[in-house]
């Protein structure tokens, strides 16, 4: 593949998965601010047709689109690099796993770890750097209002472990019904 039109792929992807950040929708009715958006999908498929690094540059481009094009004040500049961080962890891993020998055994597997690092990541996440910032900046003190342990291990890690299910499960559906035409491009 020339590098124009790796560059070309990269462009198209991150812009759909920006889009796809406007599908955002609550999991857990008792913690409507965590929403899913399903923005990895664009990411993962990145990762099968070119490779690690290109998935996480259309993660980080991405990432800036939503910046520069949709900020939303503080919760942007305190949930975006915690969803960088952890959509790039739940890739890694994923690519980690997957990618030592690609089936279906090893792309579940992949799910799980991929799973229990985002979860693990958000967790230590919201815990040092999102609660603190969110009372400091936004007024919004959930230690106050709940209770760390109780928005941590009732809200943050049941949303998180749904969410990577979600993803495994979405990641798996369009690589099923995208697999002839990737087969086609896979690196």
């Amino acid at each position: 593949m020339t590098q124009t039109r790796k560059m070309a792929m990269i462009a198209i992807l991150s812009a759909i998965s920006f889009l796809l950040m406007f599908l955002a929708f609550p999991l857990l009715p008792a913690a409507s601010f965590l929403q899913l958006d399903l923005s990895i999908l664009p990411i993962l498929v990145g990762l099968v047709l070119l490779d690690t690094k290109s998935a996480l540059s259309i993660l980080l481009l991405r990432s800036l689109l939503k910046l520069f094009l949709n900020n939303q004040g503080v919760g942007t500049y305190i949930g975006l690099p915690m969803n960088i961080i952890a959509l790039a962890v739940f890739v890694l891993v994923f690519a980690w796993v997957w990618n030592k020998k690609k089936s279906s055994f090893r792309f579940w597997l992949a799910g799980v770890f991929g799973t229990l690092s985002l979860t693990l990541a958000m967790l230590l996440l919201n815990y040092v750097y999102a609660m603190p910032l969110f009372a400091k900046f936004a007024h919004f003190d959930i230690e106050t209002l709940i209770g760390a342990a109780t928005y941590l291990f009732t809200m943050v890690i049941p949303f998180n472990l749904l969410e990577g299910l979600i993803f495994t499960i979405a990641f798996w559906l369009v690589n099923l019904c995208l697999h002839p035409i990737l087969k086609k491009y896979e690196k």
